[in-house]
C-alpha cells in the first residue's frame, strides 16, 4: 500500500499567458519563479434578511462569490516582461488582462494542482525599502486583481 504524503507548499510555479501579445515579448523563464503567492481563495458574500412578523429569526442568504487580490512576491528581476506589462499598465493606462496558472508541483516537477486565474491585471507593484544596514535580497511584490479562478 502506497504511503500518502500531503504535498509541500514550496514547490510551485506561476505561468502567465502573454501569448506574444505584449509588444511581441513572451514571458521569460524568470517570470515563473516566485517566493510566495497568497491565495487563491474565495469567499461567499451574504445578505441578512429579517423575517417579518417573527422577530426572533434572521436568514443569511448567499449573494455572490468574492475573490481577494493575488499577491506575488519574488526577488527583483532586472529584465522581466511581467514588470514591463505592469509598468505599461500604470504609466500608459494600457490595461491588458491576462490569464495565468498557479501550479503546485510534485517531486518530478509535474503539476499536482492547478489554479487557472482569469483576466488578471496589475493593481499594485512595489519594491521593498533599500537599506544599507541589512544584507538581504531585494523583494518586489505584485498585487493582481482578477475575475475568478477555476481548479484544473
Amino acid at each position: 500500500m502506497a504511503t500518502y504524503y500531503p504535498p509541500v507548499s514550496f514547490h510551485f510555479k506561476v505561468e502567465f499567458g502573454f501569448k506574444e501579445q505584449f509588444h511581441g515579448v513572451a514571458a521569460i523563464e524568470n517570470d515563473i519563479m516566485f517566493q510566495s503567492v497568497s491565495g487563491p481563495s474565495a469567499e461567499m458574500q451574504t445578505e441578512t434578511i429579517k423575517e417579518g412578523g417573527e422577530n426572533r429569526f434572521e436568514h443569511e442568504i448567499p449573494v455572490r462569490t468574492k475573490y481577494p487580490n493575488l499577491v506575488l512576491k519574488r526577488g527583483v528581476v532586472t529584465d522581466s516582461s511581467l514588470i514591463k506589462w505592469c509598468l505599461n499598465s500604470f504609466q500608459n493606462l494600457d490595461i491588458r488582462p491576462v490569464d495565468l496558472e498557479i501550479k503546485l508541483l510534485n517531486k518530478e516537477h509535474e503539476p499536482l494542482m492547478t489554479w487557472a486565474v482569469k483576466q488578471a491585471w496589475p493593481k499594485k507593484w512595489a519594491v521593498e525599502d533599500l537599506n544599507a544596514m541589512e544584507s538581504k535580497i531585494l523583494i518586489e511584490s505584485l498585487e493582481l486583481r482578477y475575475q475568478y479562478f477555476t481548479m484544473l
